[in-house]
């Protein structure tokens, strides 16, 4: 079987390997380079991201602010987004002739609205350096070799590759995983993340579509081995979009991330407290209701307009608590004002699983953060090996983040792989 022979391989063909290979060359032109991709495509995650407009970063410009939003990784990232960074990222893209925008939720897009315009972007890249892009090659061994000018022999069915430095962004891959078990690595064992939740409750039934502020809460009534003290940090806010198979919108999906592991535990089965207006309390809103008693007396309870409430959801609620449709702010009792406050500040719903985010799935594991040396991406345990991208035990909120650290680890790797020759 043919050997080649390579300064810098890089398993993985996607995000954090296009960019470690394009930095390597850009700043050692001399570099030879392989990416080498299992699949028939590369940059699969690059072209689906954003519903196929790429979320290429978020537009948070302060480390440590930025390093909130990685359940998994935020104390080793901090250090590393001092030295690349979202504007960081924005610069480059725009310097390669990538117009960006900032939208209103602060998530970073091509004005293209097209993942074609960095896929192109990255291909040209690509090119112009002479970086050589292996597809349909699987790696079946990953072996250290007694070389002085090789460290690294990785075989495939196809070809076996010596290598200098080796960087692997393999993503989340079982396989790859295990072959790095081999050379001694700790692998978190990984549990989805960044999901929706599976909830059917007549509260919010025939509602899809509908986009309201709250604030959630988890509790479970059911002992599962998980304390009350780890719940405790699972909660979240903001817009929260109503389903067909039950909630999702950023509230929630900042919910999945933050709580991947214990929900893995609880089967993804558990209960949800849910404040329509995260403005009030049970005891506030009361309040408001009998200032409305006194104000609207003859109004309609179900047309009375209640702040940011939609008005489908605020009669549904008011339909699961059995308030009658002709009942007027002056006919409402204590006791019905009580359930009304409780049904809109306190809902609790029952979750029952869970289903990917559009095709955005990620992984909450990978390998063991305390294995890595932060500043350069190298393993602790193997010089001449770098880790970059989501095969490292780190995972983000949505809103650009997994890839503004795919970007991160990628260029750290590629100036540390760059000056070792």
């Amino acid at each position: 079987m043919t050997i080649l022979k390579t300064d810098v391989a890089i398993i993985g063909g996607g995000a954090a390997g296009f960019f470690a290979a394009i930095n390597s060359a850009e700043l050692n032109p001399a570099l030879t380079i392989i990416i080498i991709e299992k699949g028939k495509n590369v940059l699969n995650k690059v072209k689906i991201s954003g519903g196929g407009r790429c979320n290429v970063t978020h537009a948070e410009f302060e480390p440590k602010e930025l390093s909130k939003n990685y359940p998994r990784g935020h104390k080793e990232l901090l250090g590393p987004f001092h030295q690349f960074m979202t504007g960081d990222m924005m610069s480059w893209l725009e310097e390669k002739g990538v117009s960006l925008k900032i939208e209103s939720d602060n998530r970073v897009f091509p004005t293209s609205d097209s993942s074609q315009t960095v896929i192109d972007c990255f291909q040209r890249e690509v090119d112009t350096y002479g970086i050589e892009v292996k597809t349909q090659t699987g790696i079946e061994e990953i072996n250290p070799i007694d070389n002085q000018d090789y460290f690294w022999e990785l075989k495939s069915s196809k070809v076996i590759i010596h290598t200098k430095q080796l960087i692997i962004a393999s993503g989340s891959s079982p396989k790859m995983w295990k072959l790095i078990q081999a050379l001694g690595h700790k692998i978190v064992d990984p549990v989805p993340s960044l999901f929706t939740f599976n909830i059917t409750d007549p509260r919010i039934e025939g509602l899809s579509g509908i986009s309201v502020n709250a604030e959630v809460e988890v509790f479970t009534t059911k002992d599962r081995g998980v304390t009350k003290q780890r719940l405790k940090t699972l909660h979240s806010s903001g817009p929260l979009l109503i389903t067909h198979w039950g909630m999702s919108g950023p509230c929630i999906l900042k919910l999945s991330s933050r709580g991947a592991r214990i929900f893995n535990e609880l089967s993804h089965q558990f209960q949800l407290k849910v404040n329509w207006l995260p403005d009030h309390n049970i005891e506030s809103l009361k309040s408001y209701f009998e200032d409305l008693k006194t104000s609207h007396p003859k109004q309609l309870v179900y047309s009375a307009a209640i702040e940011s409430l939609p008005k489908r959801l605020w009669k549904s609620l008011l339909k699961y608590i059995d308030i009658d449709k002709d009942l007027n702010w002056s006919d409402i009792n204590k006791a019905q004002l009580q359930n009304l406050a409780e049904v809109v500040c306190e809902s609790e719903l029952h979750v029952n699983g869970k289903s990917t985010f559009k095709d955005e799935f990620v992984t909450a594991g990978g390998v063991d953060l305390k294995e890595i040396d932060f500043k350069t991406f190298r393993s602790k345990l193997h010089d001449h090996l770098f880790f970059a991208g989501e095969v490292l035990n780190i995972d983000a909120v949505t809103g650009g983040f997994n890839f503004q650290s795919a970007w991160t680890s990628a260029y750290i790797c590629s100036q540390e792989v760059s000056r070792s020759f």
